[in-house]
């Protein structure tokens, strides 16, 4: 996109977990940490509010959020204010929406926050409202939620690749052991061995209960600012250099080959191309682990290893410290857990501290990072690029 330049200037979480608070505790909570974490902004700078949320009308039986989350967070938005929506990417997309924004001119400084309250008194209920996400009147009738879905993607990887559920383990153990490192994740104080891993319950064969991101409750926050202002709030920006999306279907029957996502290449190569970076160029990357086959896939689809090869990728750590480069350094959805609306503004956040030095788990001189989230059925793929400091 052409236009003006546009960086990440800080960010926040909150407690990722089983949270006693309601939808717009979470926004209050997120809101103040925020302005905790960057000193420098008022409420008065912020002109622009983009509320990341997947489903709050089902689980918190509130529509109409972006007003209720600028009221909580203290903001008074005077350009654009809005709701994105789409699924587990809601939050990404807001950060999105926002960096066209100020791009565009629209706006000068605007606030990306994503919020879900995903635990319900009735777990069925809570269940039943995920299913909204994938095509309800033709794959819900046959149970194609979240995980019977990556569970077929498991199934015909080791079909045709041998992928093993070691490989699916060592993903899991390397998120959780990244998690530990990060006290906002839901996931802090366990420790998972690939031993004790591959000893889980199965949820959906081959996956275990530790191959599954977790129902969470969460929101983080992020502030976005034209290149004329970055200077009033930071000296280590993250510059967004690259975004790409892509959809090929929705619903099942159109999918093709489950082992293999396109639409993930697509868009990695549009986001990379406008960054005028190649894969081997990016240091960390926050990519959508929701089920342990998924960072698999999402190895391969980007072109970090050949196709077929993201079980050995796995086992060989290449994604781990001191590897090609580091996935998922804040513990990943797998770690994390998985606020639907909070979880692509949560990897905003944690590029935000890798590029400026301050992250738990650092990778080294990192310079580039990519953050990655597919939505629904793998049938949606959105990234975006961000580069180290420096000049706009």
């Amino acid at each position: 996109m052409t236009g003006r330049a546009v960086a990440i200037v800080g960010g926040a979480t909150t407690k990722f977990g089983v949270r006693p608070l309601t939808w717009a505790e979470l926004a209050q909570e997120v809101g103040a940490a925020l302005f905790r974490e960057v000193p420098a902004l008022t409420t008065e700078d912020v002109d622009s509010l983009f509320v990341g949320a997947a489903e709050p009308e089902r689980f918190a039986f509130q529509s109409h959020v972006a007003p209720l989350a600028a009221e909580q967070m203290g903001l008074r938005p005077h350009r654009i204010i809005q709701r994105t929506e789409l699924a587990c990417a809601s939050g990404q997309s807001a950060i999105r929406s926002a960096y066209a924004a100020i791009a565009s001119g629209l706006s000068d400084v605007a606030v990306a926050v994503g919020v879900e309250k995903m635990n319900l008194p009735s777990m069925a209920e809570a269940n039943a409202s995920m299913a909204c996400v994938m095509d309800r009147a033709w794959d819900g009738p046959a149970g194609a939620t979240a995980p019977p879905f990556f569970a077929m993607v498991a199934q015909r990887h080791m079909l045709e690749h041998g992928t093993t559920e070691e490989a699916l383990a060592a993903v899991s153990e390397k998120n959780h052991r990244f998690a530990n490192a990060n006290p906002h994740s839901q996931f802090y104080e366990k420790t998972f061995s690939r031993e004790k891993l591959l000893r889980l319950p199965v949820i959906a064969p081959p996956l275990r209960l530790g191959d599954c991101s977790s129902m969470t409750d969460g929101a983080a926050a992020v502030v976005l600012a034209s290149e004329d202002h970055v200077r009033r709030y930071t000296r280590t920006p993250a510059w967004i250099r690259g975004t790409g999306q892509y959809s090929d279907f929705h619903n099942l029957a159109n999918a093709g080959s489950l082992t293999e996502w396109p639409g993930l290449t697509r868009a990695a190569h549009e986001a990379l191309g406008r960054a005028k970076i190649g894969i081997r160029d990016v240091d960390v990357a926050e990519v959508h682990d929701c089920f342990t086959i998924s960072e698999i896939v999402e190895y391969e689809a980007l072109g970090l290893c050949p196709p077929g090869q993201g079980g050995t990728f796995a086992t060989d750590g290449r994604g781990d410290l001191g590897g090609d480069l580091v996935v998922n350094p804040r513990g990943g959805l797998l770690g994390c857990g998985h606020p639907l609306g909070a979880t692509g503004v949560a990897q905003a956040v944690e590029v935000f501290r890798q590029l400026s030095g301050t992250a738990a788990r650092p990778a080294e001189n990192a310079e580039w990072a990519l953050v990655h989230n597919l939505s629904g059925s793998a049938n949606v793929h959105s990234v975006m690029v961000y580069q180290r400091g420096g000049a706009a």
